[in-house]
């Protein structure tokens, strides 16, 4: 049956895809080894450069996120390696699986899952390995379960503390083009990317953002097997803006356009607008005297918030009233959080009058699926946002 009027995506991510990224898709597939090609890739590996703000490489495959979890293990380790990595949620835990899968040794730090990496706790592990036998130090910037950021530059500091030789590879998925993240300021080795969340493209590009450490380790160390992954060949190719496979090059168009509209915009603005629609969330959700699923204030996420539903009531269900009524796709909990909590995107290309009406249908849906809440209080979001408006 057809429902008037727009659906709201509001899971954080895939996005919702603008207008102007959408005519740019819709194009006619040029020849992939032609100069109009080489052209609009060199624009778009470039361009990702300031995405990621680097002057290294930023190499871009035609995969999920998972992809380049993958590219980013295979090019720079050896079977048997131990990596560490701390479990903030689902997605740093299906990270370390990978890393088992493909024959590595995990050591897991694991979290309640309301906290970001404990830098200390990094560090002490890494004290704690005279052998100098951990390879790599995996996490996520900014954990798409839960709602709760990470502080990369303290993990760096821990390494450079202990001068421990090990890489460090951070998960930008949900934080890239919306949050801060400084791929060289921050001592970086090896940034995983995905299209479809702040770059508001749809999901099929993911990309490895690579510092020169990373690439001696490629050269000189790595001896998993790989070969779609290979960033040997990747760099070779795009040196000339090619690809040494065929390339979603619908996708580079919509990739060109994203850039020039965060161009446009200016990344700071974009950074500041995703602070501001996050904050007035967090009113509603506090206004409805529920619970923020991050506890530490300075680990809320700008790009989405985990709400805990209150005891003996189903996430699940909540969201499925809220589709069915009003047409609006909420996050699910996953995990750990399965049945515990739901999510609202709030990234990508996204304002406050689609945040207004985001909230607003998460109030009617509470009070549909009768969630215990206090009524009334998307106000407290509305008057936040009147706020930041005459403040702009």
């Amino acid at each position: 049956m057809y429902k008037a009027g727009r659906h709201f995506l509001q899971i954080p991510g895939p996005t919702n895809v603008p207008d102007r990224i959408l005519r740019a898709i819709d194009a006619p597939t040029i020849d992939h080894r032609s100069a109009q090609f080489a052209e609009l890739a060199c624009f778009c590996l470039e361009g990702m450069k300031e995405i990621f703000q680097t002057t290294s490489p930023v190499i871009i495959y035609s995969a999920s996120g998972t992809g380049a979890w993958e590219a980013a293990l295979v090019n720079t380790l050896r079977q048997g390696d131990l990596v560490l990595t701390v479990e903030t949620g689902q997605f740093g835990r299906l990270w370390a699986n990978v890393a088992r899968n493909l024959g590595l040794r995990v050591e897991v730090i694991p979290t309640d899952w309301r906290h970001g990496v404990d830098a200390a706790e990094v560090q002490a592990r890494l004290a704690a390995d005279p052998k100098r036998e951990i390879a790599a130090v995996m996490i996520v910037h900014n954990e798409t379960s839960t709602g709760v950021t990470s502080d990369v530059p303290s993990v760096r500091g821990a390494l450079d503390t202990e001068s421990h030789p090990a890489l460090l590879m951070v998960d930008t998925i949900s934080s890239l083009a919306s949050i801060d993240y400084r791929h060289d300021e921050w001592g970086v080795d090896v940034s995983v990317g995905g299209s479809q969340k702040g770059l508001m493209l749809p999901p099929g590009l993911s990309f490895n953002a690579v510092s020169a450490k990373a690439l001696d380790a490629a050269a000189n160390r790595a001896t998993l097997p790989n070969s779609f992954w290979r960033w040997d060949a990747m760099l070779e190719f795009n040196a000339r803006g090619f690809f040494p496979f065929t390339p979603a090059t619908n996708l580079l168009y919509g990739l060109r356009e994203a850039l020039h509209m965060l161009r446009e915009e200016g990344l700071a603005r974009v950074f500041s607008r995703h602070q501001r629609l996050a904050q007035a969330t967090r009113k509603a959700v506090c206004g409805w005297g529920l619970e923020v699923v991050a506890q530490n204030p300075g680990e809320y996420s700008n790009t989405l918030t985990g709400v805990l539903m209150p005891e003996g009531h189903d996430e699940a269900h909540l969201r499925g009233v809220i589709l069915d009524r009003f047409n609006m796709a909420l996050g699910a909990g996953l995990g750990k959080l399965a049945g515990r909590a739901f999510r609202i995107g709030h990234l990508g290309d996204f304002n406050s009058l689609t945040l207004a009406g985001t909230l607003a249908g998460v109030q009617m849906g509470l009070e549909l699926a009768d969630v215990p809440h206090a009524s009334g209080d998307v106000e407290a979001a509305l008057r936040c946002l009147t706020a930041q408006a005459r403040e702009q």
